[in-house]
């Protein structure tokens, strides 16, 4: 292999901002980096050493751009998978590897594996549309997710009785039973070729119920001791169970007795550790990159509390982008401003992140709201 600090060339497919904020960490290494994205515009398109345009589903593109690199790595699992094991058949180092990318591309794959596993989960029955949910009724109150695609909430509607049928998905999916959970965390886990193992304390994650969307997250999750430990112990047990090269964020439900369940996971860096990149020792990004480069993996303590605040798209605003406010949420004490230099807004697409630092949790609590009330993600011509 060659020195990653000399001639290596990583390629990663995806140049949103999760592939920004991992060329951010690669700059650090002096890491050479090739993106792959279908968007012209694309967040990390002037920030990698070399951009190509070009779809990431299909599979000569992907191979393509494979054969170019010295190891490929991904910024989000919508991938063509088959070109992955093409390429990696051929001797190119694929992290995370093909195999995992394919059965968490499924979710219908995703959630046998935790049974399979003994991974503690929701239940759930496999439907291949809307004539077997129909059969499936008596499990209900239940949520349909479709096997492949819906990404950033979509892909999911909640089916409460027999009435509710037609709204379900009339493709592959699951039925996953509706958990009377007490809140949602989710634990950022790492782990190296070599096998070390790393875990990022839990998050608590607040969505927007209108969008499932995370709204903003609280680190560390104010979830009673007994639960984090049980929380990190879960996440260890996934990515280990998985033998992942990479990072995995593991979402989570944790019931109304104490009890964690593994929602969904996602083998990349994840908008749910955004924050680490001031509040924890190291960042999200430099671990995921430490741990396909088989680095020693760096210490995930935290530095201080802090609070993750996510920049979506207002309503009503489609264009090139205006923010609204920046001036005076920067003038808050402890605020970190983050954005993924994309120049077009629309509703609910995430433009950037704001993180806050402050070791008082009632103090950051109310300055969550304030910066909530003072940016807004505009345009210069809505509609």
């Amino acid at each position: 292999m060659k020195a990653f600090y000399q001639d290596f060339q990583l390629g990663i497919l995806g140049g949103g901002q999760l592939g920004r904020m991992l060329i951010q960490s690669c700059v650090n290494f002096d890491v050479f980096t090739a993106v792959l994205d279908p968007a012209a515009d694309a967040a990390c398109r002037h920030l990698a050493s070399r951009f190509t345009q070009g779809s990431l589903t299909d599979f000569d593109t992907v191979y393509r751009f494979g054969k170019t690199v010295d190891q490929l790595t991904i910024e989000i699992e919508n991938v063509n998978v088959e070109a992955l094991f093409q390429l990696e058949r051929e001797g190119l180092l694929v992290t995370p590897q093909p195999r995992v990318i394919e059965i968490i591309q499924d979710k219908r794959r995703q959630k046998q594996f935790y049974r399979d596993q003994g991974i503690p989960t929701a239940d759930f029955v496999l439907v291949d549309g809307l004539a077997d949910i129909a059969r499936h009724t008596g499990f209900l109150p239940a949520f349909n997710k479709l096997g492949k695609g819906g990404y950033d909430g979509g892909g999911v509607r909640r089916l409460d009785t027999a009435a509710d049928v037609g709204r379900g998905f009339d493709k592959p999916g699951l039925l996953e039973k509706a958990i009377d959970f007490d809140r949602e965390i989710s634990v950022i886990a790492a782990r190296s070729a070599s096998g070390e193992v790393a875990i990022f304390p839990p998050v608590e994650c607040v969505f927007d119920p209108r969008y499932h969307l995370v709204d903003y997250l609280l680190s560390p999750s104010s979830a009673p001791a007994t639960v984090l430990a049980k929380a990190e112990a879960v996440a260890r047990q996934v990515v280990e169970r998985f033998a992942l090269v990479g990072l995995l964020a593991v979402e989570m439900f944790v019931t109304r007795d104490g009890e964690v369940l593994v929602n969904e996971v996602a083998p990349r860096p994840h908008n749910s550790g955004h924050q680490t990149l001031c509040a924890n020792q190291v960042s999200q990004y430099e671990q995921h990159l430490r741990a396909i480069l088989d680095l020693p993996l760096g210490d995930t303590a935290l530095k201080s509390p802090s609070a993750m605040v996510n920049l979506l798209g207002a309503e009503g605003c489609s264009g090139d982008v205006y923010y609204e406010g920046l001036g005076a949420a920067l003038a808050i004490p402890g605020v970190n401003l983050v954005l993924y230099g994309k120049k077009q807004t629309r509703p609910q697409r995430k433009m950037g992140h704001v993180t806050i630092l402050d070791t008082d949790l009632s103090r950051l609590a109310a300055k969550v709201e304030q910066v909530k009330r003072t940016i807004r993600v505009a345009s210069r011509t809505a509609g």
